[in-house]
């Protein structure tokens, strides 16, 4: 690891809606790059698209960005050298940069009105054209201008953009190079004076004096657009790295906060018990890999390693079930009493459990919470797993009554078991394993006949933890009403 206390990267989200996976990814791998090699991470807020940007947005973008750890060194919030970091109040700092291209030559304003514009589609789609403008405002003298300026028109600034190729060499896909038949004189500035994604993004990579452009390869269409800027200005532009997309695995559709909406936020893996280091070991595992078979990296593992020259060059797939092993295997290092602070929250949500807890029913809660072992794959799957150890009046599994209830023995075995343990003198494991064991010996009954209806009967489902674990938790007077409860249900006596 090589420590560069000049390089600095930035992310750049847009505030048209939470923050998905895709983006958290190209959030993660700048903050990765800049921490190895000892750089500056920056958060940018590109709020162009005024329409749709909101407060709501950002600060959900902040909390999610927080929440996974990826505390930034300068930019939003946290101020810096290079303030303001919302592009909304940058005004006066595009401004003059556009004074400046056009002054230079180097961008100039158009008068075309919409039909105009339509028409050179219409001709470009005859020819085959790519181009869909034909540069006609390019030469207006001055006086030109003030005649159409005359007619009421307002131009918008295009930039001037030379017949030459332009070649890039980027850090994870190679040598990239564009014709000049791909590009035309773009509209830098709205008619309305509200400058345009490319050309405020440059500028501010400009000012902020980012090195490194880290960012996903739906943005390659803009990056001429944006070393055409910098040439324009007479700037060396950053060395550029175009991330893979990141495509949901049921089409192989790119990952989308409109298309897929909650599907792949970050908030909503939050709010479904999703832990942070699982989220950022998947994240750094959609294409990148360090030797192709550890799957399993700590935050400190990942920056010490971590280098875009092991990024894919081919997209990669949103692996749902991936995410959930890894996030059971970071619940799982976590130490009995960390994991029953972590699901107490998703109890109460659901009114299973009360807000203050006596020691007492701490101490039960832990014992259940053990009980569940490796099964949580969410801390939500917690409500679940155990609802049935606070509610007495759960609904029965059809599947379940259908195949473990309806053998004409079920009530005589339920009402058997019912008083083995009513005539218990001690409610313990031992003599509770011991008692059923000698039951179901006596009457010569296979003991998965005995055991499925009595979890039936006391969870409502025929799958969980150790049943006998489940009857001592639950208690004598619990397991026998539930067991009365059961009984009525199979002769229709509900």
């Amino acid at each position: 690891m090589t420590a560069d206390s000049s390089i600095r990267v930035r992310f750049a989200p847009s505030p048209t809606g939470f923050l998905h996976i895709g983006s958290a990814r190209t959030a993660l791998f700048n903050w990765l790059f800049a921490k190895h090699h000892g750089g500056t991470y920056i958060l940018r807020i590109d709020d162009t698209d005024e329409q749709r940007s909101t407060e709501e947005s950002m600060r959900e973008i902040y909390d999610s960005l927080k929440w996974l750890g990826l505390n930034w060194d300068e930019g939003a919030v946290v101020g810096g050298p290079h303030a303001p970091y919302v592009q909304s109040e940058r005004g006066e700092i595009y401004r003059k940069y556009v004074l400046q291209l056009l002054k230079s030559g180097n961008a100039y304003h158009c008068y075309c009105t919409p039909a105009e514009l339509a028409d050179m589609r219409e001709q470009a789609k005859t020819q085959k054209c790519n181009l869909t403008y034909a540069g006609k405002c390019r030469h207006l003298t001055s006086e030109d201008c003030q005649r159409l300026e005359a007619q009421g028109r307002k131009p918008v600034v295009r930039l001037k953009v030379p017949k030459e190729r332009i070649v890039v060499e980027d850090m994870i896909l190679g040598n990239i190079k564009i014709e000049p038949a791909a590009l035309q004189d773009e509209v830098i500035v709205r008619s309305n004076g509200a400058p345009l994604y490319n050309l405020t993004s440059t500028i501010d990579d400009l000012e902020m004096q980012i090195t490194h452009v880290i960012r996903g390869a739906d943005h390659i269409n803009n990056m001429p657009k944006h070393v055409l800027i910098y040439r324009a200005l007479d700037m060396a532009p950053p060395q550029f790295a175009h991330l893979p997309l990141v495509l949901n695995s049921a089409r192989g559709e790119k990952l989308s906060k409109r298309r897929h909406g909650d599907l792949v936020t970050v908030g909503k893996y939050r709010q479904e018990g999703y832990l942070p280091e699982a989220m950022i070991n998947f994240m750094a595992r959609l294409g990148w890999s360090y030797d192709d078979k550890q799957e399993i990296f700590s935050i400190d593992e990942l920056v010490e390693k971590f280098n875009l020259g092991r990024v894919g060059k081919t997209n990669s797939v949103f692996d749902i079930q991936k995410l959930q092993w890894l996030n059971g295997h970071y619940i799982m290092e976590w130490d009995l009493s960390a994991r029953t602070n972590a699901v107490i929250p998703f109890l109460q949500g659901e009114g299973l459990l009360e807000t203050d807890l006596s020691p007492e029913r701490r101490a039960w809660l832990e014992k259940i919470v053990d009980t569940v072992g490796d099964r949580l794959t969410t801390l939500a799957d917690i409500t679940s797993q155990i609802s049935y150890f606070f509610r007495a009046d759960f609904e029965y599994e059809p599947k379940s009554v259908k195949k473990w209830w309806q053998k004409e023995s079920a009530v005589e075995v339920l009402q058997g078991l019912r008083d083995v343990m009513a005539a218990l003198e001690t409610f313990s494991l031992e003599d509770i394993e011991s008692a059923i064991w000698a039951y179901t010996d006596e009457k010569d009954i296979k003991r998965v006949q005995a055991m499925q209806p009595l979890r039936v009967a006391l969870t409502g489902v025929s799958l969980g933890p150790s049943l006998f674990e489940i009857i001592v938790l639950l208690g004598r007077e619990a397991v026998l009403q539930r067991l009365d409860r059961a009984i009525r249900h199979i002769c229709g006596d509900v």
